[in-house]
Order: C-alpha cells, then structure tokens, then sequence
C-alpha cells in the first residue's frame, strides 16, 4: 500500500522519535564554525525565511544550545508579517500514515479547505512530543477551534506554532549533525 496525500496544503510536519539524544556539543561546534551558507541551507530546512536565518547565522557562535534556541525565538518573534508570508509559503504537505482511514482524509480535506479560504495560507501546528496515535484528532481539532479565531489573531497563532516547529526543526538537525 502506498501512502495517501492529502490534497490542499496542511503543514503537519512528520512527528519527531520519542526518544531523543540532546545534541552533542560537536553539533554546536559544528553549527558555529561551518561555513555561512551551509548553515542558512541548514536553518532554511528548519523555518522558510531568509531573515530568521540569516540572523541566527550572522549572530554566531552560540556560547551554548540554550543560547541558540533563545535566538531562534527571538528572531522567530521579530519576523515581519511578508516574512511569516514567506515562511508559510514554504511548509509542505506531510504524508499521512497508511492505516489512515479515508473519513480521516475528507474530514482533514474539509477543515484545511475552509483554513485556507478563511485566512489565505497553510495550516500550521507543531505536533513535538505528541504520541502518534493522538497526532490526527489534535490536527481536526485544532483546525476546527482555530477557524473560529479572527484572523489577527490566527496570525498570532500561526507564528507561535511556526516558531515552535522551527525550534524542534532546528534540535532535530543538530542532533542529527553531531552524530
């Protein structure tokens, strides 16, 4: 069986391993002393916009992890409204496990159309530390509480949530940089 994708664009990012190593210090070694176009290529891959990385990339070294996820939420704060436009232009459709039911498909296909029309972008929610199982019914029901938010603040909301995924985007890639 092949996996099913959604139509429309819902960026659910694939949920993150239960168990992760903390990033080894010779990952923030690394960050910090890698060349600046790999590390904006790097951060790029952890939040689609050219200020927030370009930020995090001109304000190294980071003395520790801490330090470097303190920056990230700041400059992820600062982000002006085209570059939260940029940003979400950049989430992806994730694939759906292959045991989701189809009812599953229509009803995340319903809610994301009617996001969608309502405030112009993706869906966006962090789903860190969720259990698999759970990952679903949180997205249909956040989406269907979400859609009765003004969009002022959606926008709010959307760049917490946006600022959340690149925050665990970012521990992923230097968990994995390390190892």
């Amino acid at each position: 069986m092949t996996p099913t994708h959604l139509p429309g664009r819902v960026a659910i990012p694939p949920l993150p391993e239960q168990s992760r190593t903390p990033p080894s210090p010779t990952a923030l070694e690394s960050f910090n002393l890698a060349p600046a176009d790999e590390v904006e290529q790097t951060l790029l891959s952890c939040l689609r916009s050219v200020r927030w990385a370009a930020r995090l990339t001109d304000h190294r070294p980071y003395p520790d992890l801490d330090a470097l996820l303190a920056a990230s939420d700041e400059a992820a704060y600062d982000l002006a409204p085209s570059d939260l436009a940029g940003a979400l232009a950049g989430e992806t459709l994730p694939v759906l496990p292959e045991d989701t039911y189809g009812a599953a498909h229509t009803a995340l296909n319903a809610a994301n159309a009617a996001y969608e029309a309502k405030f112009g972008h993706a869906f966006i929610i962090c789903l860190d530390g969720l259990p698999p199982e759970e990952a679903l019914d949180h997205v249909l029901q956040a989406i269907r509480s979400r859609l009765a938010n003004d969009p002022d603040d959606e926008r709010v909301v959307t760049a917490e949530e946006l600022r959340r995924l690149a925050k665990g985007r970012l521990l992923r890639a230097l968990s994995g940089a390390g190892s």
